[in-house]
């Protein structure tokens, strides 16, 4: 099969994840399921240390995309963590719906297959790196349709970090 890799440029410290929040509750803002799913909606996106602009920037995102989890809101502000762990403060604004992933092996070095079906009996069109970032077209709990560049096809759930164990994403 074919070994795809991409770069997503993740520049974030390893910095302790702070509390976490457990079960979902909904943001007193939007009214939206916390924690959640959504996507960096820019290129260039600053992690703050706090709800606002004046608390000091911890590191830019630089990968438009790329998923990240809302863990708290505060005004027009979003907590996020990344698939590494880091967190950060962000603008609303700079946050979209449209969901992602991240390919996330059980070890660093393992290829992850990806199927031209839902079935570990299909085909494996191609093998994906730690890291690779795609569109998550579907969820049924089991199984993903997820694509990126050069690739189209389904992945095991729990491989990826950008949906939550057994969620259905349509």
């Amino acid at each position: 099969g074919l070994a795809l890799a991409a770069s997503i440029g993740a520049t974030a410290p390893a910095w302790p994840a702070g509390d976490v929040l457990t079960g979902s509750i909904t943001g007193s803002v939007s009214g939206l399921p916390i924690p959640r799913f959504v996507s960096l909606k820019s290129d260039r996106v600053n992690a703050r240390s706090g709800p606002n602009k004046d608390q000091d920037v911890r590191w830019v995102y630089t990968h438009v995309g790329m998923p990240v989890e809302v863990t708290a809101e505060f005004e027009n502000w979003r907590r996020i963590r990344d698939w590494e762990g880091a967190e950060g403060w962000v603008y609303h604004s700079l946050l979209s719906g449209r969901r992602m992933a991240v390919v996330v092996p059980k070890t660093k070095d393992e290829l992850v297959p990806l199927y031209e079906s839902a079935n570990l009996k299909s085909a494996v069109s191609a093998r994906l790196q730690s890291g690779v970032l795609g569109t998550l077209r579907s969820c049924d709990g089991s199984w993903c349709q997820f694509s990126g560049k050069g690739f189209d096809g389904y992945v095991r759930q729990e491989r990826l970090w950008g949906a939550y164990p057994n969620e259905k994403v349509d």
